[in-house]
């Protein structure tokens, strides 16, 4: 008995020897689990899923100067006593919110509608925020200055873009939901691309010595684009009418300048500032406004 005990005891501590110079499994998982716990807890894991979605979104040509773009909006926080009872550090951080906004609406083309949509409730949810003398909730000069804004990045004449803002904007202190922020930036947006293929559309008309287009011709032009516009009447997304006017083909055109030219009555140039300003009206007279 004597010699079997002793033989327990020299097995006993081979047994429960552990090589301190390695970790053992359930220590390296345990450690594996509490860096996961810690950039979940932190929402690193989240936020760095969220910012590879909106790459795969917008398939920028230059993904880290993207991601740099991205984080740094991403940053544009607001802490809870930023700028309270102080104009000065209101309004700065109210650009700010802007300027993050923007950048958001502009990372999908409103073609493609889920990552549009979902850009636009990103963008909400930047100007929504709420302050400590600030309810949560968006006010209609918040979303006026944005339309405004965007207009003005966009480059469309201030002649232009008037009338439709004064179409969908809100009053000042009017609460604006999500659906008409939503009709509201998809509206601007539209009405710059239909604008801007009206520009290409000058440009067929306009006399590259006069830097002028003739008046039968652009208004040829302009009354086939009505026409166009006219038989999608039914459609009430600003997109739809876009759609519309990009049916206008080149065989409709080329027949509604030859009418124009038979008819041989006086003529008179027609600007460019004219021709984007009327084909901008009819595209505006199909838009409903606000309320």
């Amino acid at each position: 008995m004597a010699a079997v005990e002793k033989r327990r005891l020299a097995v006993a501590p081979a047994a429960n020897f552990i090589d301190s110079s390695r970790p053992s499994v359930s220590g390296a998982a345990a450690t594996t689990e509490s860096e996961e716990d810690f950039l979940q807890q932190l929402g690193v894991t989240k936020m760095l899923r969220a910012a590879l979605l909106k790459v795969l979104e917008a398939r920028p040509e230059e993904p880290i100067s993207f991601l740099a773009h991205y984080f740094e909006n991403m940053g544009l926080s607001t802490p809870a006593h930023s700028g309270a009872g102080e104009p000065p550090g209101q309004l700065l951080l109210q650009q700010q919110r802007l300027g993050r906004a923007l950048w958001h609406l502009r990372l999908a083309h409103h073609s493609q509608r889920t990552a549009f949509n979902n850009n636009v409730g990103v963008a909400y949810e930047c100007l929504s925020a709420s302050g400590r003398k600030k309810k949560p909730g968006l006010d209609g000069r918040t979303y006026s200055e944005l339309l405004k804004r965007i207009c003005r990045d966009g480059e469309a004449p201030e002649e232009v873009v008037a009338p439709l803002l004064r179409k969908i904007q809100c009053r000042d202190h009017e609460a604006v939901p999500l659906d008409v922020f939503r009709t509201g930036m998809l509206t601007c947006f539209v009405l710059l691309e239909f604008v801007g293929r009206a520009g290409a559309l000058y440009q067929l008309l306009e006399d590259p010595m006069l830097a002028v287009a003739d008046r039968r011709m652009g208004q040829a032009v302009l009354d086939t684009l009505e026409g166009v516009l006219q038989a999608s009447s039914g459609a009430s997304a600003p997109t739809h009418y876009l759609e519309a006017g990009s049916r206008l083909g080149p065989d409709s055109l080329a027949l509604a300048m030859d009418r124009a030219l038979v008819a041989r009555r006086p003529s008179s140039p027609m600007t460019r500032e004219e021709f984007l300003e009327k084909a901008a009206a009819l595209f505006i007279a199909k838009v409903k406004p606000v309320g």
